[in-house]
């Protein structure tokens, strides 16, 4: 069953930050076309706390039916609309795509790729990734590169595909978690804040490939 307009939603934001995943918002859907929903912004239950969305935020949703059924999908913000209120677009699921059981952060896959990295402090580096998403990355950072949390980045990241080719994504980013390893290097977690929507789906046909390849 698909959403309808006015219906509400109840969302999580996959930021990369375990603390930031188990906050619950609610939203409510204002509008929809062919490609997307236009949704009210998130408000924090229980505090009413608005939730700032960036494009680019990966989103696992759920929205009740009758008998009290929730029925998930993952989606991501693409943009938002100016209004008599302001309203977040996001990307609208395929019906096929949505379920009874939470399939959380579909759009992330393992993968070590090459990602060139430049700090708003100008500092620069080759890193590999840890993992790679529609709404972000993690890479791997030598103890010497001196980044921090909050930190805004300017990225591209070389992506292969199963045909042999290649393509070079850029994106803007935010620092927003950084864990520590045992060899003293460091897995910094960003997520995007400026992605052009057709380099966002070519990284989004990687995770799709590389999908396969594991459950083959």
């Amino acid at each position: 069953m698909y959403p309808k307009i006015s219906d509400v939603l109840y969302i999580s934001v996959d930021s990369g930050d375990e603390k930031e995943t188990g906050i619950q918002y609610k939203s409510r859907i204002a509008d929809i076309d062919e490609d997307s929903m236009l949704i009210e912004v998130p408000i924090q239950e229980g505090s009413g706390q608005l939730k700032k969305l960036f494009v680019g935020d990966e989103l696992s949703i759920y929205f009740m039916t009758e008998g009290g059924v929730k029925n998930y999908f993952n989606s991501y913000v693409t943009g938002f609309k100016q209004d008599v209120i302001r309203m977040v677009r996001i990307r609208k699921p395929d019906p096929d795509s949505i379920g009874k059981i939470q399939r959380r952060s579909f759009l992330r896959v393992n993968g070590e790729l090459e990602v060139a990295v430049k700090t708003d402090k100008q500092l620069r580096f080759l890193a590999r990734t840890d993992d790679v998403g529609g709404g972000g990355i993690s890479f791997y950072c030598d103890a010497e590169h001196q980044v921090a949390e909050g930190e805004k980045v300017s990225c591209w990241v070389v992506v292969p595909y199963k045909n042999a080719s290649l393509e070079h994504v850029p994106f803007d980013g935010e620092i927003v978690r950084i864990k520590a390893l045992e060899n003293g290097r460091k897995i910094v977690m960003v997520k995007f804040t400026a992605i052009a929507d057709m380099e966002r789906q070519k990284l989004i046909k990687y995770c799709f490939e590389r999908q396969l390849d594991f459950r083959r």
